[in-house]
């Protein structure tokens, strides 16, 4: 049994309660214009490149790739993207370490053996382990073993979905899971179809058949300037939520923009730009929360 992992986040106080070790698994069903992890939609492996680390006249990657997926066009390396397979060969050639393989198959023995590492922490803290992506519930076997080992050590475990995912999967694992951090992005369908890639219809018929289960849930909103801070979006989501009393914690997740140079990484184009409500703003949508009764934090 193995899953594929792109990241392992240590000294997360991000990513639920106390100190947490995140791990991020790979692959996503949904496909946000402003995702700040775009190497975890993929499920397969794929390549960083970075230019500005990379000799023009080392030829070393080239002669290793199996695939011929590298090219040098004025001493300019070039990937095929289409044609390269993730396998790592160049990477592991490269002197300068311009080329990195993100994703690595890891079993729950290898994964638990470095988690182990910062027991103390969790133990100190109240922390535990979360597990992220990417979309946890697209491995289901994988996170299942994962969880149960987890909880085995003694280790709180929380689950960073999208909710985009068949509702048995989610309801097969809350034995194991103490928190439940579930992303609701755009309330608007159209609008989130637009932003997403998907209809949010399964994203919150889901999140209400949670609102009744023994699990204990952040909801957490991404707040984007123009797309998701508005007046509209906020409205809609306390309506929602507030015909669910046990849905109270509320995360605001305010947006940056470090994921662009990921993007640039990966070989793929921003195609819509945006920014970052002002502190004001958010603060409002804060006030305006708490007024409704809900628990809300600025940050995971």
């Amino acid at each position: 049994m193995t899953g594929i992992i792109f990241n392992l986040k240590r000294y997360a106080i991000h990513d639920g309660p106390g100190i947490r070790t995140t791990v991020f698994f790979k692959g996503c069903p949904l496909h946000c214009a402003w995702c700040h992890n775009p190497e975890g939609i993929d499920p397969q492996k794929e390549l960083f490149f970075r230019a500005e680390k990379c000799a023009p006249d080392c030829r070393r990657c080239l002669e290793a790739c199996p695939q011929q997926a590298l090219i040098k066009i004025q001493q300019e390396l070039q990937i095929d993207r289409s044609a390269c397979d993730g396998c790592g060969k160049c990477a592991e050639v490269c002197m300068y370490e311009a080329i990195e393989v993100v994703g690595e198959k890891m079993s729950v023995p290898e994964l638990m053996a470095e988690l182990a590492k910062d027991e103390m922490f969790f133990q100190e803290s109240g922390g535990g382990v979360t597990i992220s992506g990417g979309e946890p519930f697209l491995q289901p076997a994988f996170l299942d073993e994962l969880l149960k080992a987890c909880r085995q050590r003694g280790w709180t475990t929380a689950v960073d979905t999208s909710g985009y995912v068949d509702f048995s999967f989610i309801e097969r694992e809350l034995p194991w899971i103490n928190y439940l951090l579930y992303d609701l992005k755009i309330m608007d369908e159209s609008k989130h179809v637009h932003w997403t890639g998907v209809s949010n219809k399964l994203i919150l018929d889901n999140l209400s058949r949670l609102a009744s289960r023994p699990v204990e849930t952040f909801v957490r909103v991404p707040l984007i300037a123009g797309v998701s801070d508005d007046d509209e979006n906020i409205e809609a989501l306390i309506s929602f939520l507030a015909k669910y009393p046990q849905l109270k914690k509320i995360n605001l997740l305010v947006y940056h923009s470090g994921w662009t140079s990921k993007m640039v990484r990966l070989g793929k184009t921003c195609w819509a730009e945006f920014n970052s409500p002002s502190k004001e703003r958010v603060q409002e949508i804060k006030t305006r929360l708490e007024k409704e009764g809900f628990e809300v934090k600025i940050g995971g």
